[in-house]
């Protein structure tokens, strides 16, 4: 029997991250951790929310987590798929879509996010995968949800390249440039939720997850971090989320692993 007090840091993020969803939302989900928080979600609070994935699938439903964009479990479960033009010029462009879960190899304190290269671009000390449908998700979806681990690597002062516009240079930056969505709204990391100050935008820690200090958070960013006067603790993951969890990941390796 699992004891719900026994879960890992990345167990705790994903599930908190899935619990920022509902039944009603369409939700354009990334690969990776955001995949997981959204299928557990689907799979626990939310079995009605649409999960869309950019390869334009629309309400699929795995039974495995997929590898890719292009996996094949993503359009045998799904309602139906339309065309990549359709997916971002009808669903995404056409304002369809209530919320968008993306990650990144780096984020700022007004949650752009960088998924390109570290350092000058013609000549970077690392050049990352690039930015694919983020940035279009990022500026299109109705609100944005991100999850990234917390560390000094990813959570820095400067990006060298901002891939996905979050809030800019924060305040009213994304209005200024005629943007009419939300963006990032909450980040979700392994020790804590940051959401964006409602005049300055920059992310601040609103939840702090059990058994984690502000000094390890403080420790683990890029930059003098804040939080808010109201600081709570992160509820726990439930003995049925842990088990949700576990039991799509259980299946995702061993089908993987039989490929």
């Amino acid at each position: 029997m699992i004891v719900s007090s026994e879960f890992t840091p990345t167990e705790m993020m994903t599930i908190a991250a899935s619990r920022a969803l509902t039944n009603d939302d369409v939700c354009f989900v990334g690969i990776g951790a955001p995949s997981a928080a959204c299928n557990v979600a689907r799979l626990t609070h939310a079995p009605d929310i649409t999960l869309i994935y950019e390869s334009g699938t629309i309400g699929t439903r795995p039974d495995v987590l997929p590898l890719s964009i292009g996996d094949g479990e993503l359009c045998d479960t799904a309602q139906f798929t339309v065309s990549v033009p359709e997916m971002f010029r009808y669903w995404l462009q056409g304002g369809r879509i209530t919320t968008g879960f993306l990650g990144g190899a780096q984020i700022d304190r007004f949650a752009n996010l960088n998924t390109t290269v570290v350092g000058e671009y013609d000549h970077p000390k690392v050049r990352l995968p690039g930015g694919g449908g983020a940035p279009e998700i990022a500026s299109n979806c109705g609100q944005i949800f991100i999850t990234m681990a917390l560390t000094n690597r990813g959570f820095v002062d400067h990006l060298d390249f901002i891939t996905s516009m979050g809030h800019g240079e924060g305040g009213d930056h994304r209005a200024r440039l005629g943007m009419k969505t939300k963006g990032p709204s909450r980040v979700i990391t392994d020790l804590c939720i940051l959401e964006p100050d409602p005049v300055t935008k920059e992310l601040t820690v609103v939840s702090i997850h059990q058994g984690v200090s502000r000094k390890q958070i403080q420790d683990n960013c890029g930059w003098p971090i804040k939080f808010a006067t109201d600081l709570i603790e992160t509820p726990a993951p439930t003995d049925t989320e842990l088990l949700v969890l576990r039991d799509i990941n259980a299946r995702t390796k061993k089908a993987h692993e039989a490929a």
